[in-house]
């Protein structure tokens, strides 16, 4: 009975992480290229009384053992980075990536981000940037006098002023495993050991997704998904709470008997 305690007492804090994870895809529902992530857990060590195979004398083995499992663990939240849909906003600035690839940013401390959130702006030194004032990657600076900034599906950046067109491609970056690169907020990733190093190429080849000027990338998140997800998290923590309950009554009415 003791065991039982421990064992629901960690299905409880199991389901309580996964009503965590819940609750933050649910709050970033309309959070621009979020990916929403999904918990992972994993059964305890088990206590064997009896071993499957065992002899039993006369040349017979039990066919199967006497197990008693200690519970469960969170052993993993990881990204889940499917496309989100897109939605149309016109805005020159606004780029949304449909296929594999991340928009690189460079960060204060030096170091490098990657992010699916396109919603980019000019800062007042004609850099461009995103919402963060982080400066993206392989953009070119925007001169004061432009008329135009064209960005076709395959990263060519052009550049219209009454001195000509100025060209450039974007490159976008990717990971062999993305679901091991850390979150750091603000909808930026960095890289990690898990992740592996980062791939640079050309959108739209060997196997980059495409860039869409004038579309950001909505959340990854469905709302219908998450709800049911959040009843059965509820209904499991119910079910460990009536676990614990019996236990309790169980060992209350052992500690009641009483010699006849």
């Amino acid at each position: 009975m003791i065991r039982a305690l421990y064992s629901s007492a960690s299905g409880l804090q199991a389901q309580q992480n996964n009503l965590d994870v819940i609750a933050n895809n649910l709050a970033n529902v309309n959070t621009t290229g979020f990916k929403k992530s999904k918990i992972e857990f994993q059964d305890l060590l088990y206590q064997a009384k009896r071993m499957a195979g065992s002899e039993q004398g006369t040349g017979n083995q039990l066919p199967a053992g006497i197990e008693i499992g200690h519970g469960t663990k969170t052993v993993a939240t990881s990204r889940v980075f499917t496309n989100g849909e897109l939605s149309q906003t016109g805005e020159r600035l606004d780029m949304a990536i449909m296929g594999d690839g991340f928009f690189e940013v460079n960060l204060p401390d030096g170091t490098r981000g990657y992010t699916r959130d396109g919603g980019f702006k000019i800062s007042s030194a004609g850099v461009v940037v995103n919402s963060d004032g982080y400066p993206v990657t392989g953009f070119p600076v925007v001169p004061p006098g432009t008329t135009a900034i064209t960005v076709s599906q395959n990263g060519q950046v052009s550049l219209s002023s009454a001195n000509g067109i100025q060209t450039t491609r974007l490159q976008l970056t990717r990971f062999a495993n993305p679901a091991g690169m850390v979150s750091i907020g603000r909808n930026v990733y960095r890289e990690s050991i898990s992740s592996g190093p980062p791939e640079t190429g050309q959108p739209g080849e060997n196997g980059y997704g495409e860039v869409n000027q004038g579309f950001l990338e909505l959340s990854n998140v469905k709302v219908v998904e998450e709800m049911v997800n959040l009843i059965t998290a509820q209904r499991a923590y119910e079910v460990n709470t009536k676990a614990i309950a019996a236990a309790d009554e169980m060992m209350q009415q052992s500690n009641n008997l009483k010699r006849g």
